[in-house]
């Protein structure tokens, strides 16, 4: 088919770049090593850490999310240390059992069902039974990307303190990072590890560690072998706005307008806005009567939705009719919900036409795929979305110069 307008882009990531940051990406190259990149350098850096919401570094690195995660171990493990991954999810065995396992560390898998988040209780229980104090650090990611399913990490950190142990905490923010509440420092993580494809509407291409003391201390006594991840000679070289090899330069361009957008709307109101389109989304999911994968409201994901099919109905099916009638790409199952779950991508630059057009793509979709669902899905989403809107102010209110 002939399509006319643009691409309806709504998996969970790469999500779509606003024209703003494309237009930053374009600009010329510059010297790397010049003054004019050491100011987009610090401002970068300063900004990020807004956003991780901690006083302390954030490292950026020319990579996808999952070098990040590879830098996050290698700079605070030794060879044959022990650490606790809780199993919520494809990425928690992909991006992080997996390059765990290839990195020479002992990681212990935590069963779980992938409708539940990570459980604080058996964190807690299992450093508990930890004596010895073999566990070197726990690995929890906060937004499963392949199930809309949210851990709660300050729930995670006060089971952690409760235990007395001293393992590290871990996060993984890919998916959660400026869509979803996320607070380093508050909640004592040692390390924060994120990628710019997602909530930050940069294209892939930049990984990134918010780094505590904590972390510091432990990457001193680390053994791993780093070379290209080493912390310590990005932080030395960050200092003056530069990095010790070449930086992604003009993806940093892209971030640094990415990061003021967030500044100009507000963080927090950038929270609400995504708390809104995941709200209106569920709603829309429930009126067709079709079921989602998270188990618990409390951890509901505002960047994503991962819905599943009727039983004896494909989900990629779905997916092809979708994009091939409208258009639009939605996120595919993966692992064991490959074929079962179409996944709803919420996040980023995202507004709420956005979001109507997306659902009404998926329920025109629903209907030509021949799955049964209820009608009326689109109109509960804005019946949501009015209800949440804010009314513009009266005629009869003072203006504010």
């Amino acid at each position: 088919m002939i399509h006319t307008g643009r691409h309806f882009l709504q998996i969970p990531g790469p999500t779509n770049v606003p024209d703003r940051v494309l237009r930053e990406i374009a600009q010329a190259t510059i010297d790397h090593r010049g003054p004019e990149f050491a100011d987009l350098g610090i401002e970068v850096l300063d900004r990020l850490r807004g956003v991780f919401k901690t006083r302390g570094p954030v490292v950026i690195f020319p990579s996808s999310g999952t070098g990040a995660a590879e830098s996050a171990l290698v700079n605070t493990l030794s060879p044959g240390d022990r650490i606790l991954i809780l199993e919520t999810g494809w990425f928690s065995h992909i991006a992080w059992r997996q390059v765990a396992e290839r990195l020479g560390l002992i990681a212990e898998y935590v069963p779980g069902t992938w409708r539940r988040g990570a459980s604080p209780e058996t964190i807690e229980q299992r450093l508990k039974d930890d004596s010895a104090r073999e566990l070197k650090a726990v690995v929890v990611v906060h937004n499963e990307t392949s199930t809309g399913v949210v851990s709660r990490i300050a729930d995670v950190r006060r089971a952690m303190n409760r235990s007395g142990h001293p393992a590290l905490l871990i996060v993984d923010a890919i998916s959660s990072l400026a869509s979803i509440d996320l607070r380093h420092d508050e909640w004592e993580i040692d390390v924060t590890v994120c990628g710019s494809q997602k909530g930050l509407m940069v294209p892939p291409g930049l990984g990134f560690n918010a780094v505590s003391e904590k972390a510091l201390a432990a990457s001193a006594a680390a053994s791993l072998p780093r070379a290209y991840w080493d912390w310590q000679e990005m932080l030395k070289s960050n200092k003056s706005g530069f990095f010790p090899y070449t930086p992604a330069t003009n993806l940093l361009y892209g971030l640094r307008e990415a990061l003021r957008m967030l500044d100009e709307e507000g963080f927090e109101n950038v929270l609400a806005r995504h708390t809104r389109h995941g709200s209106a989304t569920r709603a829309c999911v429930r009126a067709w009567g079709l079921d989602i994968v998270p188990e618990d409201p409390a951890e509901y994901s505002n960047s994503l939705t991962a819905v599943y099919t009727p039983e004896g109905h494909n989900a990629d099916k779905l997916r092809q009719i979708i994009l091939e009638k409208f258009d639009m790409s939605l996120g595919t199952g993966l692992g064991k919900l490959a074929g079962r779950v179409f996944r709803i991508g919420h996040l980023g630059a995202f507004n709420d036409l956005t979001l109507a057009g997306t659902l009404s793509g998926v329920e025109m979709g629903l209907t030509l795929a021949g799955i049964p669902h209820r009608s009326g899905g689109v109109a509960a989403a804005l019946e949501s979305l009015t209800a949440t809107a804010q009314p513009l102010p009266s005629e009869d209110a003072p203006l504010v110069r």
